[in-house]
């Protein structure tokens, strides 16, 4: 089995409603992604997915993310955690990356760091294969 990951940043503020502490008023973080894939086979150039293509993808969600009050987003139901913002990027990742094709490619998690030292993790319940994987 092959493991790919990639990294990005991105720039946000929230505030978290239905806590009650410093995190309701509104702050902002500087979040670290890393979104992770495997798959058994590689492709006819040896590799399993174009690193660039994964960063492309990553970056194109994450952009819609950027400089943003996470907040204005229906998405989050106006309590945007780190766990709703990874598990919001796998759905959208995942979305995109079922249109390249990818035989045998398995998104596995995207982590979202808050800090250095705060991570959430979001991996689907059952794994979700790209098409005509093996």
């Amino acid at each position: 089995m092959y493991h790919l990951r990639v990294e990005a940043e991105f720039s946000a503020a929230h505030f978290l409603s239905h806590y009650h502490g410093k995190c309701e008023n509104l702050h902002g973080h500087n979040y670290k992604i890393r979104l992770w894939v495997s798959g058994k086979e590689l492709n006819e150039g040896g590799m399993l997915i174009d690193f660039s293509l994964l960063k492309k993808t990553l970056s194109e969600v994450i952009s819609t993310l950027d400089h943003s009050n996470l907040n204005d987003m229906e998405v989050f139901q106006n309590d945007p955690s780190a766990e709703r913002i990874a598990h919001y990027i796998f759905n959208e990742v995942r979305e995109k990356l079922l249109l390249h094709e990818t035989p045998g490619l398995v998104l596995e998690a995207v982590d979202v760091f808050e800090n250095k030292d705060c991570m959430a993790r979001y991996t689907p319940s059952h794994i979700l294969h790209s098409p005509q994987a093996r």
